[in-house]
């Protein structure tokens, strides 16, 4: 399961409470660091990705820390609020060349005395996403199951990419969602002591 901790649009102080909550994972669920984003100063990010093996569903919403501003010592403020939210991950794909499959047929065009007598148009499918790709271009059966195998590769990456693209987009949205109040766990002083 992978988490991720913000300090959404939060000062210094959230952004060093990021980095404690993360430690404090770390330490109690054997959770790993798998991502960070630098906050404003050093040790502070912020956000941090989390890999746990341990269902940290639980943590979700968010998690106030009291404690007097260690970098504004006359600041009023003494709550500060960061965000646990579960990330999506993209799932990607082993490709195995066994799933593809491949459909010859006449093809016009170039092929000289070949043309419209011999198949050599190949389509190409990847069965387990239902994708396919069609090569006509070459004289011979042999180039056009090449060229679409290429082809067939070029628009699976694309694909996987794509939907990669997609789910960072939905993290860093939710970076942004942060809700104060209603915590699930509460710390408190710079020793980061949990005490709800």
């Amino acid at each position: 399961m992978e988490i991720q901790i913000s300090s959404g649009q939060g000062p210094a102080e959230c952004e060093l409470a990021v980095a404690k909550f993360a430690d404090a994972l770390c330490d109690e669920f054997g959770a790993v660091i798998t991502q960070t984003f630098s906050g404003m100063r050093e040790g502070c990010y912020r956000s941090i990705l989390l890999e746990s093996g341990h269902d940290l569903s639980f943590l979700e919403g968010s998690v106030k820390w009291i404690c007097q501003s260690p970098y504004r010592p006359n600041h009023k403020r003494k709550n500060w609020f960061i965000d646990v939210s579960l990330t999506q991950k993209t799932e990607t794909a082993l490709f195995d060349s066994e799933l593809i499959r491949f459909d010859t047929f006449r093809s016009g065009g170039k092929g000289g005395q070949n043309v419209n007598k011999v198949e050599t148009g190949v389509r190409a499918t990847y069965v387990p996403l239902g994708l396919s790709v069609v090569s006509t271009q070459a004289r011979s059966q042999h180039m056009n199951r090449k060229l679409a195998m290429e082809r067939l590769c070029a628009l699976i990456d694309e694909r996987q990419l794509d939907g990669q693209r997609a789910v960072d987009r939905m993290n860093w949205l939710e970076h942004n969602r942060l809700e104060r109040g209603n915590a699930v766990r509460v710390y408190e002083g710079l020793e980061f002591r949990r005490v709800k």
